[in-house]
C-alpha cells in the first residue's frame, strides 16, 4: 500500500525521518482568514500531527474569494472561522488532530495558547495581535512565522528565538501599516505564495532544518522581489528579545478592551474579565427586540436598529454599524449586563 505521504518521504530533506517528525509536531496558526486557512490546508496535507487553529471571528461572503477551506454553507450558518476551517480540514486529514478555538487572542491567554506547541504561524490581520504572539514567542523559546499581505503585496520573516530579530526589533524597519484588505484589497495569488513561504520554513523546521534569516517581501502583480538579511537588525535592546526582556505587549494594561476594526466600520468588544456568556439566555431576551436573529453553538447574531450585533461565548461582541468605541459600548449593555 503505498502511503499517502510516499511523495514527500521521496523529497530527501524530508525522508521517512524528517515525516516521522511531522507526525510528532504541534503548530499554532493564530488567524483562520486567507493565510491561515491556506497555511493549515497545506500542513494538514502534509501530516502535521496535531494543528491548533484559532480565531476571533466567523465566516462571511467576502471570505469566500481567498480563504480556501470556506463554503456558502459556512457563511449561511455563520459558523466561527476556527470550527468551519476544524470541520473541513478533518475532512482533508481524519489521521491528524485538528483543534479549532473560537477567541480573540491578547496578552492574558496567548502565553497558555503557545504553550507545548512547537511552531506558530503568525495568520493575524493587525499588527498588535502579532506583537503579543511575537511576545510570547520569545518568552516561550518558540519560532513564529511572521506573515502579512494586502493587495498584491506580501511579506515574511521567520523568528527564531536567540538566532534572529524579532518583530519588535523590526518595527521600524516594515512597511506602513496603513491600509487593510478592506481598503484596497487582495488578491489570492498573493496569499498562496505567502503561504508557500511560510510552509515552506515551517516544514524545514519541523523535520530539523533551518530557515535563512531573511525578510523576504514581493508583489506578485508588479513581479517585484526583495530580501534583506536581518540578523544586522537584532536591537540588544529589544523589550522583547534584548538583554533585559520585560514583554511588554504581554503586560494586561496593554490590552485593547474596544478594538475598531481598520476599514471594516465594527466594534469588538472584549470585557475586561474572564466570563462565559450564555447566548442561548440571552436570545431569549432579545427576542422581540431584535431581528435576523442566528443562533448556533458558537455565537449569537442579529440586527438591532441599523447595527448587526454578534455576541460570543466568551463574553466578547463585535458591533458592525459603527467605528465608535462608546456607541458600541451603549448597544453591548442594553442586552448585556
Amino acid at each position: 500500500m503505498i502511503s499517502r505521504y510516499s511523495r514527500q518521504e521521496l523529497f530527501p530533506p524530508i525522508g521517512k525521518e524528517g515525516q516521522a517528525m511531522l507526525k510528532d509536531a504541534r503548530v499554532l496558526i493564530v488567524g483562520a482568514g486567507a493565510l491561515g486557512t491556506s497555511s493549515a490546508e497545506m500542513l494538514a496535507r502534509a501530516g502535521v500531527g496535531q494543528i491548533t487553529i484559532v480565531d476571533r471571528d466567523y465566516v462571511e461572503w467576502s471570505n469566500l474569494q481567498r480563504q480556501q477551506l470556506y463554503t456558502e454553507k459556512d457563511v449561511q450558518n455563520k459558523l466561527p472561522k476556527a470550527i468551519a476551517a476544524k470541520q473541513r480540514l478533518e475532512e482533508v486529514n481524519s489521521n491528524i488532530v485538528i483543534n479549532g478555538m473560537v477567541a480573540d487572542v491578547n496578552g492574558t491567554n496567548i502565553e497558555e495558547m503557545v504553550n507545548g506547541q512547537g511552531l506558530i504561524l503568525d495568520a493575524t490581520d493587525n499588527f498588535e495581535t502579532r506583537l503579543i504572539i511575537n511576545d510570547a514567542a520569545v518568552k516561550a523559546g518558540i519560532p513564529f512565522l511572521f506573515g502579512a499581505c494586502i493587495a498584491s503585496y506580501g511579506i515574511t520573516f521567520p523568528i527564531i528565538p536567540g538566532k534572529t530579530p524579532c518583530l519588535h526589533c523590526l518595527i521600524n524597519h516594515l512597511p506602513a501599516q496603513n491600509q487593510t484588505c478592506d481598503t484596497v484589497g487582495v488578491i489570492s495569488p498573493i496569499v498562496q505564495l505567502v503561504t508557500a513561504y511560510q510552509v515552506t520554513a515551517a516544514l524545514k523546521l519541523l523535520t530539523g532544518h533551518e530557515p535563512s534569516p531573511l525578510l523576504q517581501s514581493f508583489d506578485i502583480w508588479k513581479d517585484e522581489k526583495a530580501e534583506i538579511n536581518v540578523t544586522t537588525l537584532k536591537n540588544l535592546n529589544c523589550p522583547t528579545c534584548g538583554s533585559n526582556p520585560t514583554f511588554p505587549f504581554l503586560a494586561y494594561e496593554n490590552q485593547t478592551k474596544a478594538a475598531v476594526l481598520c476599514g471594516r466600520n465594527t466594534v469588538q468588544l472584549r470585557p475586561g474579565i474572564d466570563r462565559e456568556l450564555s447566548i442561548e439566555q440571552l436570545s431569549q431576551r432579545l427576542k422581540g427586540l431584535t431581528s435576523e436573529m442566528v443562533l448556533n453553538p458558537f455565537l449569537l447574531s442579529c440586527t438591532f436598529e441599523d447595527y448587526r450585533v454578534v455576541f460570543f461565548k466568551d463574553g466578547r461582541a463585535l458591533i458592525h454599524g459603527t467605528s465608535d468605541p462608546v456607541q458600541a459600548k451603549a448597544i453591548y449593555h442594553r442586552f448585556v449586563e
